[in-house]
C-alpha cells in the first residue's frame, strides 16, 4: 500500500465519517472526493471503488452502535435490569421496526431503478437543494408548536411510522437519510435531539441490511491488494463518525437545521460549478 492510497483512504474515511450521519448528504460529499482524488489517480477498478464505499459506510454504523450501545442492548433485552427496562414509556424494537418497514419495501422495490437513473450528479444537486428546503420548513414549523415530544422514549408508533416514510425520502440521492427522517420527526412533534436519537438508531438495520448485501454481492473484490485500502478507510470512517456524531448530538437542539440546510445548499452551487461551468 502506498502512502498516496493510504492518504486516500483517511480522506475518504474522513468525508464519509463525517457526512454519513450529519443531515448533508454524505452522496453528494463523495461525488466531490470521489472525482478529485479516487478517479484522478485510478487506483483500483471501479468495483472495487463501490465495494470500499460499502466497506466505510460500514465504519459509520459502526460508530452508531457504539455510541447507542446501552440503548440498543436494553431495547434487545440484553442489558443490565435497571427501573428504565422495566418503563413502559421507552424506546422498543417493535418502535424500529415500524419505522424501518416503509424503507424497506421501497428499497427492496426501486433498488435497481434507484441505482441506474438516481445516482447522477444532477439528482444529488436536485436533492440537495430540496432538502435544504425541507429542512427549513420543518425548523419554522416546529417554533410554532407548543409542545413537542422531548425524548425519543415518548415516540409514539405513529410518529415512528411516519418517520419511515421521510426515510424513504431519503432514498433518492442528495436528499441525505438523516436529514429527510430528522426534519420528517420535527414535522411530526418531535424535538430534534428525539429525531435524531431515532433517526441514527433505525438506520443501524437499514444500512447495516443493504451493506451486508452489497459486501456479499461484492466479495471477490476483496483481493489482497484492496484490503488494506478497505481497512484504513473502514478505521478512518469509524473514528471520524464516532467524533462527528456526538458532536451533532450536542448541537442539534441549539442550532437546529437551518444552518445545515443553507450549508447543504452551498454545497449544491459547488458541486454545480465543479460539474457544469
Amino acid at each position: 500500500m502506498t502512502t498516496w492510497e493510504f492518504l486516500v483512504a483517511i480522506i475518504l474515511g474522513f468525508v464519509e465519517g463525517l457526512t454519513e450521519f450529519a443531515p448533508v448528504s454524505s452522496t453528494g460529499h463523495m461525488i466531490i472526493v470521489d472525482d478529485l482524488w479516487l478517479k484522478s489517480k485510478q487506483l483500483f477498478n471501479e468495483e472495487v471503488a463501490v465495494t470500499f464505499k460499502v466497506v466505510i459506510q460500514l465504519g459509520s454504523i459502526l460508530a452508531v452502535v457504539i455510541i447507542f450501545k446501552d440503548r440498543i442492548l436494553n431495547m434487545l433485552h440484553l442489558g443490565k435490569k435497571t427501573s428504565y427496562t422495566a418503563n413502559e414509556n421507552r424506546l422498543k424494537l417493535s418502535h424500529i421496526f415500524v419505522g424501518i418497514v416503509p424503507a424497506g419495501i421501497i428499497g427492496f422495490l426501486f433498488e435497481d431503478y434507484i441505482d441506474e437513473n438516481l445516482f447522477r450528479t444532477e439528482t444529488v444537486i436536485i436533492g440537495l437543494f430540496v432538502g435544504a428546503i425541507l429542512m427549513i420548513i420543518a425548523d419554522r414549523y416546529n417554533k410554532k408548536k407548543k409542545h413537542v415530544t422531548e425524548s425519543v422514549d415518548n415516540i409514539s408508533y405513529k410518529q415512528a411510522l411516519g418517520m419511515g416514510f421521510f426515510q424513504c425520502i431519503g432514498l433518492w440521492p442528495g436528499f441525505s437519510r438523516s436529514g429527510s427522517t430528522i426534519s420528517g420527526g420535527v414535522l411530526l412533534g418531535l424535538s430534534h435531539r428525539a429525531s435524531a436519537d431515532f433517526t441514527f438508531i433505525m438506520a443501524v438495520p437499514v444500512m447495516a441490511g443493504a451493506s451486508g448485501l452489497s459486501l456479499i454481492k461484492n466479495w471477490q473484490y476483496f483481493t489482497m491488494d484492496a484490503l488494506p485500502f478497505m481497512i484504513v478507510g473502514f478505521i478512518s470512517a469509524f473514528i471520524f463518525a464516532l467524533i462527528s456524531i456526538q458532536f451533532f448530538l450536542k448541537l442539534i437542539d441549539r442550532v437546529k437545521l437551518v444552518p445545515f440546510a443553507i450549508y447543504r445548499m452551498i454545497i449544491a452551487v459547488l458541486i454545480y460549478v465543479l460539474y457544469f461551468l
